[in-house]
């Protein structure tokens, strides 16, 4: 019998307190109670540990691991003008990272069949000693470290559809050719990073995959970026394991950003991730990042989880047309992948 979807959480998310700030708590009672009005659509919740400190510390530096224990230790307050902690914020981070990883962990035990680690603080712009953006440490980071130097994989990818570019998810792989990093995000929006030229260094060139889009992009972009640019990538490279950085505040409705994918448009990038990841026979995992509009991000989680946890993969959308912007990419990407979409190699 096929075990059930795993969603992984804890209680420390709604003791990571910020004030009057668009991070907040309520994100994830809003997810919860989407999910309860659904009855939790067969997928079984599951209380996430902590992570282990040396797996932490993989990915982030000691003495900044330390940093953020005592500051959360002396009751918080600002790191910088946008990432606040609290009392209770480094327990929360432990959870949030140590979810990340349960995920991977139940996946390449084959004891979830899919996975969806929904904690706060996110975790994506987090640097291996720097908190920013909202994000104490790195969870999809964390995890990928993990399952490349304690799980023994070879080739991890990540997409990560957060509005916002995942700095520091880029940053700490763009040497390490074992994992493939693909983003897509709004141009020119914080942190500011992530232009086509920043493709990854040395023997990694070509792994790290940025894809830039203008503002106002919506469902036919980015559900383009993902079905002809980064499910190619994926058939190209072979990842043993697919994690996505769910970020849910591309979405018309979110206050922080400019873009206008719909809960369909997430829906169908989902689907196009499953699709692939199933072809491949390789597993799939979400972690939460932003998204802060509480019912466009509730409507959208719940429409990803719909789709990962489906019992039929849904077919392909033949009647989809490849947007510029992934015409472009796909192009750009030949200096790398030559013949985009075979099982190639990148070369260079």
């Amino acid at each position: 019998m096929t075990p059930p979807p795993v969603f992984l959480h804890h209680p420390s998310s709604l003791e990571h307190h910020t004030g009057s700030h668009p991070e907040r708590p309520a994100r994830i009672v809003a997810i919860e109670d989407e999910l309860e009005r659904l009855g939790w659509l067969g997928w079984e919740r599951v209380l996430s540990p902590q992570v282990e400190r040396e797996t932490l510390t993989a990915v982030h530096r000691e003495n900044y691991v330390e940093w953020i224990e005592r500051a959360a230790a002396h009751g918080g307050g600002s790191l910088d003008l946008d990432t606040v902690i609290s009392e209770r914020s480094f327990e929360a981070a432990l959870h949030a990272a140590g979810g990340a990883v349960r995920m991977v962990d139940l996946l390449l035990d084959g004891a979830a069949p899919t996975a969806f680690s929904s904690h706060r603080p996110p975790g994506h712009h987090a640097e291996p000693a720097k908190a920013m953006g909202f994000c104490l440490f790195n969870n999809i980071a964390v995890a990928a470290r993990h399952a490349v130097a304690a799980r023994g994989l070879e080739r991890v990818m990540i997409l990560d559809w957060d509005v916002h570019h995942g700095n520091g998810t880029n940053d700490i792989f763009r040497a390490a050719p074992e994992v493939l990093f693909v983003s897509i995000h709004q141009r020119a929006l914080y942190p500011g990073t992530g232009p086509v030229t920043d493709v990854g260094t040395g023997d990694a060139a070509g792994y790290t995959v940025n894809l830039p889009v203008a503002a106002g992009s919506g469902d036919a972009v980015y559900v383009s970026l993902v079905e002809h640019v980064a499910v190619p990538l994926a058939l190209a490279y072979r990842p043993q394991l697919v994690l996505v950085s769910a970020g849910y505040d591309a979405h018309r409705d979110d206050p922080l950003a400019g873009c206008s994918v719909t809960d369909a448009g997430f829906a169908a990038m989902t689907s196009s991730v499953r699709r692939v990841c199933a072809e491949l026979e390789v597993p799939v995992g979400a972690v939460l990042e932003g998204g802060y509009d509480l019912g466009a991000l509730a409507r959208s989680v719940a429409a990803t989880l719909e789709v990962l946890g489906a019992e039929a993969v849904a077919p392909a959308n033949d009647e989809l047309e490849m947007a510029p912007e992934a015409a472009e990419a796909r192009g750009r990407l030949e200096t790398w992948w030559p013949g985009l979409g075979s099982a190639a190699s990148p070369s260079g």
